[in-house]
């Protein structure tokens, strides 16, 4: 019985392009075929790096017909590449769907590591990277636009967002109406000659700050910031937890931890209730 074939998902660089890696110039070389967001860009892509492997279209309007044909071919024992017009396929790019298909079908999936934009855009905005949230780009239509921003309100992580440039004006206001002002960092042409980091607030940018508009942008915003609770915030959830017939301890452990508020502090609270 003929071996299935592999389905590669490669990362290409988003501007530079000496940031692809040389195991997916190998994989680009020795695959049969590569499925390409936009052929005549990766085609120019691949003629710098004196690649030959045929190219086929592969995008979010032809996806589903296109996943399936490819799928028949990987399970016939070809090795197939997906790749998008910048960075790595499935962050706001297709391959979802060739992705589940293939799965579905028992062929082995590899998805390399390499170029994404808002990684660096992350670690070099000087906002927290410990704990975040990737939207991408917000949704066309104004009512899931408002319902999605609504929800991240609250976030306390930072919110990773993808903007075009036609789109910066309209979203730096949908931002300071949900969320407030807030320190955002702008990343801009990342990569390229002319990247560009603007870290300031939202106020700022809503106020008119001079910013170019030109090039795909990476926006990443401070989350929510907790306010401290008060001890007659505590002492009020004390009195409603002994009240519903919690333990001294489960209110400790329970308070200390959602309110992120030390053990001790809880404990002389409980004392001053209980007197």
């Amino acid at each position: 019985m003929k071996n299935k074939g592999i389905l590669y998902l490669v990362p290409t660089p988003i501007g530079n392009l000496q940031d692809i890696t040389l195991r997916a110039l190998e994989i680009l070389k020795t695959v049969d075929v590569i499925g390409a967001e936009d052929t005549r860009n990766s085609g120019y892509l691949l003629k710098h790096f004196e690649i030959g492997t045929p190219l086929i279209s592969y995008h979010k309007f032809n996806e589903k017909k296109r996943s399936s044909e490819l799928v028949k071919r990987l399970v016939n024992g070809e090795n197939i590449a997906i790749i998008s017009d910048a960075g790595s396929p499935g962050i706001s790019d297709p391959s979802a769907e060739i992705t589940q298909q293939a799965i579905a079908a028992g062929v082995r999936v590899e998805a390399l590591a390499g170029a994404t934009a808002f990684v660096p855009a992350l670690t070099a905005s000087g906002l927290p990277a410990e704990r975040f949230y990737f939207i991408g780009f917000l949704p066309n239509k104004k009512k899931d636009k408002d319902q999605l921003l609504i929800r991240l309100k609250d976030c306390p992580d930072t919110l990773i967002f993808y903007i075009s440039p036609h789109d910066i004006k309209s979203f730096v206001q949908d931002l300071h109406y949900h969320l407030g002002n807030r320190a955002i960092t702008l990343a801009r042409e990342l990569s390229k000659i002319h990247e560009e980091y603007i870290r300031t607030s939202i106020e700022e940018l809503a106020k008119g700050q001079e910013i170019i508009l030109r090039g795909e942008f990476v926006a990443v915003v401070a989350g929510r910031e907790k306010i401290p609770v008060s001890d007659e915030s505590l002492q009020e959830q004390i009195a409603d937890l002994h009240e519903a017939g919690h333990s001294n301890r489960e209110i400790m452990d329970r308070l200390s931890a959602q309110e992120n508020v030390s053990a001790n502090r809880i404990k002389k609270l409980l004392y001053s209730v209980s007197k």
